[in-house]
């Protein structure tokens, strides 16, 4: 138990350059006393007590402003960065070494059964606000920015941005074709076709205003006319 308790106090430090001390990150971190407890809500949920399992979670949750649910699978090196606000549903996994910061929310849309929530893989990193909502797969070392709304599995070594969210890196390098990758943004493409039919407004409008300027110019002129010769 000591063992793990010093690894992961080690891995919190290695990661957050504003610790300065293992027993800072022991006494103060509201982020390690949240997943402390949520260790020990689960082992008492394995062992056939839901309602205390859940009661120190409510308990957690009260003194941190992260709420883990007793049932969530997480693994070793959980990191979790000025918690307040964070939502880890029931049917969550999360893999080792992985970062959370603030308003992160693995939660569910309400339209699955039985695995509700999504599975992060080893050394993902979850931006401040960010909501992945459904039972998809996120693969390792993949990076959600801040504010963003997964609603599709992200690829491994990928950095997703937007809402709904978009791979835009994957190892590094912009895919050639995003659609392949990940679903079509339906506000992108909302927006394309305003733009395209603006450009066919102001088109017809230019012609139309042409045509009438020819019109007065030609209107002008015989109207000169008639004015010359009754001269």
């Amino acid at each position: 138990m000591f063992c793990r308790l010093k690894e992961e106090i080690d891995s919190i430090m290695e990661r957050d350059p504003a610790a300065r001390s293992r027993l800072e990150v022991y006494f103060l971190y509201s982020g390690f006393k949240a997943v402390r407890s949520y260790r020990r809500a689960h082992w008492l949920l394995e062992k056939g007590h839901p309602f205390l399992a859940r009661w120190v979670s409510q308990r957690a949750r009260h003194k941190t402003g992260i709420e883990i649910h007793p049932g969530a699978k997480i693994g070793k090196g959980l990191f979790i960065d000025h918690g307040m606000g964070v939502v880890i549903g029931e049917t969550t996994e999360i893999g080792d070494y992985c970062t959370l910061y603030q308003g992160v929310t693995l939660g569910g849309t309400g339209k699955d059964k039985g695995k509700r929530h999504p599975t992060l893989g080893n050394n993902v990193l979850v931006g401040s606000g960010a909501k992945i909502l459904g039972p998809m797969k996120i693969g390792d070392n993949a990076r959600i920015a801040a504010g963003a709304v997964v609603l599709d599995e992200v690829p491994a070594n990928a950095t997703a941005v937007g809402v709904p969210a978009r791979v835009v890196r994957i190892n590094g390098v912009r895919p050639d074709n995003l659609d392949q990758v990940h679903v079509t943004d339906p506000v992108a493409q909302e927006l394309c076709r305003m733009n395209q039919m603006l450009e066919r407004m102001e088109k017809k409008l230019g012609a139309q205003q042409a045509a009438d300027d020819r019109q007065y110019e030609e209107a002008f002129d015989r109207q000169n006319a008639r004015y010359t010769a009754g001269k």
